[in-house]
């Protein structure tokens, strides 16, 4: 349910803006993401699992703060960011 060690260090190797990056919101994002997506097709088998829902629900409120707030501050990354991972707003 959880991301391994290789696949996160895979998202964070395609999406940090400089080596040892690892708390720039577009890694944040690109790692909540991922995760947001292992947790969807989860409940395509386990549909009555709320108390995963929950988290699932509080990963994409985070992932909605950390894109508005590089909507704020950078516009350019923010669009490339959405596009790069598909991300529809």
């Amino acid at each position: 349910m959880s991301l391994t060690t290789e696949r996160k260090a895979e998202v964070i190797k395609a999406n940090a803006t400089k080596s040892g990056d690892t708390g720039s919101p577009e890694v944040q994002v690109a790692i909540l993401s991922e995760r947001i997506n292992t947790l969807t097709d989860h409940f395509k088998q386990h549909t009555k699992d709320n108390h995963s829902r929950r988290g699932l629900l509080k990963m994409v409120s985070t992932r909605r703060s950390l894109l508005d707030y590089l909507k704020k501050t950078d516009e350019a990354r923010y669009k490339a960011l959405i596009e790069k991972l598909g991300i529809r707003r």
